[in-house]
């Protein structure tokens, strides 16, 4: 579904990615894994179109996405839950889901603002409440419950239980292996190792704006030295 090949980006004249490279099939849940500063974001803001790539290969479902714009990305059924939640602060929660809901794709069972609210129960108690004063983890939750109502194809979450209480962070692992249940293509930057060896069905390790490792969980979970030298703290 998603294949980076070669990936280079900068920022200016600051080069942060040399060679990317990871793939996504179809309802496959995969984490992009690494130390802060490693080019993890950057990858995903290239992927997306928010950063111009300087070299290499993004493509999805066979078409190429490098000269593509942001919502041209979006419209062909890539959806982003960002780094720091970005809701819409001064829509309500309701306004927020319906702001950029579409089936473009038609999707046969498609998100609507009942299902995401059966998902996520408290946004439905907060319907009517905006987004600005809502806690850290039901922001959290309204961003994802916002990419899924464009009904995309591929979810990428970055950073998605960042800061957010033990209680709450299960409830997003919880919500994210209910998508992995419905077949959702995912792809997950996340620091909890045991969460993501139990969730997902492969990894990619970068390192210094390259990747260097890539494998299953299996095959993670027996590479103690590959967790140190690369993921670990």
């Amino acid at each position: 579904m998603l294949s980076v090949r070669n990936l280079q980006s900068a920022y200016g004249a600051s080069q942060v990615l040399f060679d990317v490279a990871l793939e996504i099939g179809e309802g496959e849940v995969v984490t992009l894994l690494g130390r802060n500063g490693m080019g993890k974001t950057t990858t995903v803001r290239s992927i997306m179109g928010l950063l111009a790539p300087k070299g290499g290969e993004v493509s999805f479902d066979g078409a190429p996405l490098q000269a593509a714009t942001p919502e041209t990305i979006a419209r062909r059924g890539i959806g982003l839950v960002p780094e720091g939640r970005q809701v819409f602060p001064t829509l309500t929660v309701r306004e927020n889901l319906v702001a950029t809901a579409a089936n473009r794709l038609r999707a046969g069972d498609p998100w609507t603002l009942e299902r995401v609210y059966q998902l996520f129960p408290r946004l439905k108690e907060r319907a009517e409440q905006m987004a600005r004063t809502l806690s850290g983890g039901e922001q959290q939750m309204l961003a994802i419950g916002r990419a899924l109502m464009t009904n995309p194809k591929l979810l990428i979450l970055d950073e998605a239980t960042e800061g957010l209480a033990p209680v709450i962070r299960a409830e997003i692992w919880s919500c994210i292996e209910t998508l992995k249940a419905r077949g959702q293509s995912i792809l997950l930057i996340d620091k909890n190792l045991q969460v993501l060896k139990r969730i997902a069905d492969r990894h990619f390790v970068l390192e210094k704006g390259r990747t260097v490792w890539s494998g299953t969980s299996a095959a993670l979970a027996d590479d103690a030295e590959l967790v140190s030298r690369y993921v670990g703290v």
